[in-house]
């Protein structure tokens, strides 16, 4: 079969081509070209309708990037207060009982419990929401004393970063009411106390903080509460310190220059002066006797003692000591100093009476003070007319001329109260001679 005859046209494409190495692009036809122009406007009407929403969305996400980097740029610490505080605030409603010690209760200056309220600053009231709210539980922490400086206000976190925790291997720093309840806007703290001195921190003193636990409030923040600043002594320091003032009922060694287990104390225990009051009271009776025990005191060192003694408040407790044989009575406070006395049934001060009567009242405060356990408490009180000083007859007898100092004497040296004895015979002869007892006959 003879083989088809190709067309000398075609022959010369073909070379064509294998010499190009190409070929020729086919057209498209009339109906891809029209499909292709609707395409494209429809793709370009797409595009104009999406896009102001494109660029809303764009603004949008711009906005929130800029923002963001905002929060993160330094701001001032006055102006991060203003964005984050309320007026809320808790407060310690009083100062502390100075000095503290370790393991030693804390109280107020009252000698109360501590006690925290919740205040609003604009007012300086418990808000009244806060009266109904009865679960906000707050927090008490020991905090660094150098926090906040003099500012009143300041971040949640530059509280929490100066919360001062124990040391390595020691206890809690704070043991007792470490978390409370606000109740009526107020909470109280009945058991609190340091495990440790501050001399360990770079301050050397602490604050005692208030802040509320977060997870028991759903609000504005509200401002923690701090005490003033104090230091926190071992509880050794304790054991030897004074009182100022001393307490009727401290033991001796708390007065100045009297060291406990010392020298000056073992002489007065000797004597049974084992408190202040007991102290106070030998002053006021006879303060020759007490010189006399504490000799090797110098003058200088005597001073601070008795003064500090007399710093000690004596209250308001009246003791009576009737006189056995005549009925008189004299009241007394409790450091045995007379505060009134009652002669031929009228009351009078010491302040009123003769010099005479003065020897014999005195007589009668020796006797209650070496029978103080004997003595009847009462409630008295001088009335403002008490009666003005009263006339004696001139002393006949014993007392006459010059033996009234003697007969002095034997008044003022009687030391102890016996139903018998010379010296009971003697100071009541003296007293009927000076009319001490009106018109009653002596006794025989």
């Amino acid at each position: 079969m003879a083989a088809k005859r190709l067309y000398e046209g075609d022959d010369q494409k073909e070379n064509q081509d294998q010499q190009g190495g190409k070929r020729l692009k086919k057209l498209p036809s009339f109906s891809t070209v029209i499909r292709d122009v609707i395409m494209a406007k429809s793709l370009q009407n797409f595009c104009l309708a999406l896009e102001p929403l494109l660029r809303q969305v764009v603004k949008e996400e711009m906005e929130r990037k800029l923002a963001q980097g905002a929060l993160m740029l330094p701001r001032s610490p006055q102006r991060q207060i203003q964005e984050e505080f309320s007026s809320l605030k808790l407060i310690f409603k009083k100062q502390l009982n100075l000095p503290i010690y370790t393991f030693s209760k804390i109280d107020d200056e009252e000698g109360d419990h501590l006690q925290i309220q919740i205040i609003d600053t604009l007012t300086g009231e418990t808000p009244v929401a806060f009266y109904r709210l009865s679960n906000l539980k707050v927090e008490i922490v020991a905090v660094n004393g150098d926090f906040p400086g003099d500012r009143e206000e300041w971040m949640a976190t530059e509280f929490n970063n100066n919360i001062m925790r124990e040391r390595e291997g020691r206890r809690p720093l704070l043991l007792g009411d470490v978390s409370v309840t606000l109740r009526d806007g107020v909470a109280y703290i009945t058991n609190l106390s340091f495990t440790d001195n501050s001399s360990w921190i770079r301050s050397r003193h602490f604050r005692i903080g208030a802040r509320v636990v977060p997870d028991s409030y759903d609000g504005p923040r509200i401002l923690e509460a701090l005490t003033e600043r104090f230091t926190v002594k071992d509880q050794r320091g304790e054991l030897y310190k004074k009182h100022y003032p001393p307490a009727l009922g401290d033991d001796v060694w708390r007065l100045d220059r009297i060291g406990k287990g010392g020298a000056f104390h073992q002489k007065l225990g000797a004597e049974r002066i084992e408190t202040v009051q007991d102290f106070l009271k030998l002053l006021v009776i006879d303060p020759d006797h007490l010189r006399v025990m504490l000799s090797s005191m110098s003058d200088k060192m005597w001073e601070g003692t008795i003064n500090h003694a007399r710093t000690c408040p004596i209250g308001s407790k009246r003791y009576l000591f009737n006189d056995p044989y005549y009925g008189n009575t004299v009241f007394l406070n409790s450091i045995c100093e007379v505060v009134g006395v009652i002669l031929h049934g009228n009351l009078y001060t010491t302040d009123q009476l003769p010099i005479q009567q003065r020897a014999y009242v005195q007589s009668l405060a020796k006797q209650a003070y070496y029978n103080w356990d004997k003595l009847e408490e009462t409630e008295f009180s001088l009335p403002a007319n008490a009666l003005l000083p009263i006339e004696l007859p001139a002393p006949q007898g014993l007392m006459a001329s010059s033996s009234w100092h003697a007969a002095n004497q034997e008044i003022t040296t009687v030391t102890e109260f016996q139903i018998e004895g010379p010296n009971e015979s003697q100071l009541f002869e003296a007293a009927f001679s000076l009319d001490c007892f009106g018109s009653k006959t002596h006794p025989d």
